[in-house]
């Protein structure tokens, strides 16, 4: 291979891969050393971390392909979604890591955070008024106590690699440590509806589907205006735009 490919890029942080080789690069040292410490305790297949410096982290590629993406079809068989699901029971019932995680912020400082960004959203013309208080009325079930559990925070559909029906690994973990498991499973089946029985039936007791729903549209909300600021189309089909619609 005789070029470097960007996986992804943004101001706070980019993936490289060159080869067989994925280099993290992120402006907080601390948020790298976080994503180290939360890889080598998740008890589920990770990538393997051949050397890392203060800014950068490489890891080996992983066998397989994702279950899909997000505003395109999953590739994935139901059984795959299910096996994903059990992998991820499996990091939420393993002991707790010592951080709080993106998925673990307050219920005051989240309702805060929501309601400063739907104003912003209606103001700024982003989204028509009705969507936004529709979804935020949906959102607020996901405003609710929870038990804090290992979360990955940032556990989109293309951050997990499967080869067949099994399991290969989950990258990015930028975001780990405590929160709200639910707030991962709504992030994995985000815009992959038809794919929340599977991975309830992999994954197990213990999920209200209503909460599922309400991360959905509380999460699009977080970063519609994000993502359009940082080069990204949320408008696409598909994406968090028509999840928020979906919920009309």
């Amino acid at each position: 291979m005789d070029e470097v490919e960007v996986v992804v890029a943004h101001s706070e942080r980019a993936t490289l891969r060159v080869g067989d080789v994925f280099l993290k690069v992120d402006a907080d040292p601390g948020r790298l050393d976080g994503e180290f410490e939360a890889m080598a305790s998740a008890p589920v297949p990770t990538p393997r971390v051949l050397w890392r410096k203060p800014s950068v982290l490489a890891t080996a590629a992983l066998p397989g392909t994702t279950l899909g993406r997000l505003g395109g079809p999953s590739t994935g068989s139901p059984e795959a979604w299910a096996a994903a699901g059990a992998v991820i029971r499996k990091l939420h019932d393993a002991p707790l890591p010592p951080r709080p995680g993106q998925a673990g912020r307050s219920i005051l400082a989240l309702a805060a955070e929501l309601d400063a960004e739907c104003e912003l959203l209606v103001t700024n013309g982003v989204l028509p008024a009705g969507l936004v208080t529709r979804n935020r009325r949906v959102a607020e079930a996901a405003l609710r106590p929870w038990t804090a559990a290992f979360t990955h925070g940032d556990l989109q559909i293309d951050h997990v690699f499967v080869d067949g029906d099994e399991v290969t690994g989950i990258i990015d973990w930028s975001e780990a440590g405590q929160g709200d498991a639910l707030y991962d499973l709504a992030t994995f089946t985000l815009g992959h509806e038809e794919h929340l029985d599977d991975v309830v039936a992999g994954y197990g007791a213990g999920i209200d589907l209503d909460v599922i729903h309400a991360w959905w549209s509380l999460r699009s909300l977080l970063t519609v205006r994000w993502l359009v600021e940082h080069g990204f189309d949320p408008f696409a089909p598909g994406c968090e735009v028509d999840v928020l619609r979906s919920r009309m």
